[in-house]
């Protein structure tokens, strides 16, 4: 096997007490080239880390719904599910949970991205966004983000 290649046996054995938990996320990104991060308000999980806009998926809805939905209740803009492009995916195992998490990159939307639930917001240049702590998740994603921007 090639290195640094998955090995099938180092994989943990499935867990039946982990639940698998789908959010969605985007990577808004301006006419300058910068994507808004979003930190993370206190008294959430994860308080004070920064980490790209999204949220959970409701049953019955489409990831892009979800974010669609989000956006418009996190950050009062409207954007549309075509405007959405899928780009990546993180997948990461929490001690409680697993997230599965899409990614998607968005340019068109209406509005300015304004804070509805106590989070502060910043315009970041790519390169830029390995100074601003993330969840585990989202770390991965920077680096693709990176190299297509």
């Amino acid at each position: 096997m090639p290195s640094g290649c998955w090995d099938p046996d180092s994989t943990p054995a499935p867990d039946p007490d982990r639940r698998l938990l789908l959010v969605v996320a985007v990577a808004m990104v301006d006419v300058d080239g910068r994507v808004l991060l979003a930190r993370r308000p206190p008294g959430k999980a994860l308080a004070g880390l920064w980490e790209f806009p999204g949220g959970k998926v409701h049953a019955g809805e489409t990831p892009e719904a979800a974010l669609v939905r989000e956006l418009r209740e996190e950050l009062a803009v409207d954007t549309a599910a075509s405007c959405l492009a899928p780009f990546t995916f993180a997948s990461h195992t929490y001690p409680d949970f697993h997230l599965l998490m899409p990614l998607y990159v968005c340019r068109n939307w209406e509005g300015t991205p304004t804070p509805q639930e106590g989070q502060e917001l910043a315009w970041v240049r790519p390169l830029d966004m390995g100074r601003y702590p993330m969840p585990p998740a989202d770390l991965p994603l920077v680096a693709m983000l990176r190299d297509l921007l």
